[in-house]
C-alpha cells in the first residue's frame, strides 16, 4: 500500500513541477503579442464579408464585439468581457486577389495570466483560434459557392 502512495505522490509532485515551471516561463513571456494569418478564398469579397460576420455573429457569446468596420475590407473585433485571463483585438482585412478574395486576420492579443500565456505561446500557438476560424470560412465558402 505504501508503494501506491508514494506513485500517487510522485505523480502529484511531478504535475505541480511542471505546472510551477510552465508558470514561471509564462512570466518570463510578454503579456502582448501578434499573430496574422493571410488565406485566399474562391469566392467575392462581399461574399467572405458575408460569410466572416455570420460567422462571428454566429460563435460570439456575448464576450466580443464588433468595434469598427468599413464593408466590405474591414471589421475589427474585440474582447468586451472583462473577466477573462485574456483581452485584445482581431482585425479581419478583405482584398481583391487573383483567385476571388484574400482575407487576413491579425490577432492583437493579450495573455495575462502567466500559466495561460505559457499554453497559449508553445502549447496551442497564438494562431490556433486564426486557423480554426479560417479553416470554416474555407469549408462555408466552398459549401456556398
Amino acid at each position: 500500500m505504501t508503494t501506491f502512495f508514494i506513485w500517487i505522490g510522485a505523480v502529484v509532485g511531478a504535475l505541480l513541477a511542471v505546472i510551477l515551471i510552465a508558470t514561471g516561463i509564462g512570466m518570463l513571456l510578454p503579456v502582448k503579442h501578434v499573430a496574422s494569418r493571410t488565406e485566399a478564398f474562391v469566392v467575392s469579397q462581399q461574399r467572405l464579408w458575408d460569410l466572416a460576420l455570420a460567422q462571428f455573429q454566429t460563435t460570439n457569446d456575448g464576450s466580443y464585439a464588433i468595434v469598427e468596420q468599413s464593408p466590405p475590407h474591414r471589421f475589427v473585433t474585440a474582447i468586451v468581457k472583462k473577466d477573462l485571463p485574456f483581452g485584445g483585438t482581431w482585425t479581419y482585412e478583405f482584398a481583391p486577389s487573383r483567385a476571388g478574395t484574400s482575407l487576413t486576420i491579425t490577432e492583437r492579443g493579450e495573455v495575462y495570466n502567466p500559466f495561460f500565456r505559457f499554453v497559449s505561446r508553445f502549447v496551442m500557438g497564438h494562431t490556433k483560434s486564426i486557423d480554426d476560424v479560417m479553416a470554416a470560412l474555407r469549408k462555408a465558402a466552398e459549401a456556398k459557392s
